[in-house]
């Protein structure tokens, strides 16, 4: 396995720079935002496509730290109902596949997205309970309508230009927010679906991670290091659907936190060694959203914390049986 840290939080250093302060902090792997909601800080398409000495200096960039790229992330929503909306996403989702492509990374991270309720809906429309019936008819519109023909179509383009695997956070507020969802997908569309797993967002839908990645086994492409404490008095009052604002820490439910502010050394370990029993050797790629804490101190601690909980070495022969 690798360390790794998803730069968009270095965001206001320049490539060369978040790469030297990374190398030296034992930082092996990132993964860089290529357009969608990560922006363009480091990687810029509509430059690097257009510009062999800019696409050349990026790659000797990344050569000289040597450091790996362990996905390329741009993360929207391409089946958004306005289709203005939805092209955006759709032409940066695109864009980064091609730069992937001239960069040699066969992993695109994002999301599922989620349409409307239907054909002149303005706004998507996340269904999270069965009832009135109403809400299973316009599932059946998102996945059957939408979702799976959109997919089918751009995991050809991906598969035309070098992609085997485009790795989607399950994530509340999109059609694909936990394994079953994933699953559902990846069986419609092809097992170049996968999960570019964030415990953050399973913690506060309760779902055990180390169940879950024993569940998704070989389908997880990509992880998010990211971690969330369950405020246990908001939610023993309200649940965990809790639409405050994510800077009213005291009040919500759950916040996000650096790893091994929401879950111990334990629970991180378990997530590991889960890992490593469904054969996953990538990065786990530090994803900061610490409202509590500077990107720098956050970054710096995540890091700390990982080395303690990653496993990095191959393992032995069992001399012992």
């Amino acid at each position: 396995m690798k360390l790794g840290v998803f730069t968009v939080v270095l965001g206001s250093k320049d490539l060369d720079s978040a790469l030297d302060y990374l190398k030296k902090l034992g930082v092996q792997s990132v993964e860089i935002g290529a357009g969608g909601y990560p922006g363009t800080n480091h990687a810029n398409p509509d430059l690097l496509l257009n510009n062999s000495n800019e696409l050349q200096k990026f790659k000797d960039t990344i050569n000289k730290y040597e450091m790996s790229i362990s996905g390329i992330s741009c993360h929207g929503n391409p089946v958004h109902p306005q289709k203005e909306i939805a092209n955006k996403f759709h032409t940066e989702f695109e864009k980064a596949i091609l730069l992937a492509e001239k960069l040699g990374v066969d992993t695109i991270n994002g999301f599922s997205g989620c349409p409307g309720d239907s054909k002149n809906s303005m706004y998507p429309n996340w269904v999270v309970c069965p009832w009135p019936e109403d809400f299973l008819k316009i599932l059946d519109f998102q996945w059957n309508d939408i979702l799976i023909p959109y997919w089918e179509n751009e995991s050809k383009f991906a598969k035309d230009h070098g992609i085997k695997k485009i790795a989607f956070e399950m994530h509340p507020g999109f059609c694909v927010y936990n394994p079953e969802t994933l699953l559902k997908l990846r069986n419609s569309v092809g097992d170049i679906i996968g999960a570019n797993f964030d415990p953050s967002h399973l913690f506060w839908q309760g779902i055990d991670p180390v169940e879950a990645i024993k569940e998704l086994g070989s389908s997880i492409y990509h992880f998010h290091a990211k971690d969330t404490k369950i405020d246990k008095r908001n939610t023993s009052v309200n649940g965990v659907l809790d639409t405050k604002h994510y800077g009213d820490e005291i009040n919500r439910s759950w916040i996000f936190r650096t790893v091994g502010y929401g879950h111990d050394y334990q629970t991180w370990k378990d997530m590991v060694s889960a890992l490593r029993l469904i054969g996953y050797d990538g990065a786990l790629s530090i994803e900061h959203e610490d409202s509590l804490m500077s990107g720098n101190e956050g970054l710096k601690k995540a890091i700390s914390f990982l080395k303690e909980v990653l496993v990095f070495e191959k393992t032995n022969d069992m001399w012992w049986a």
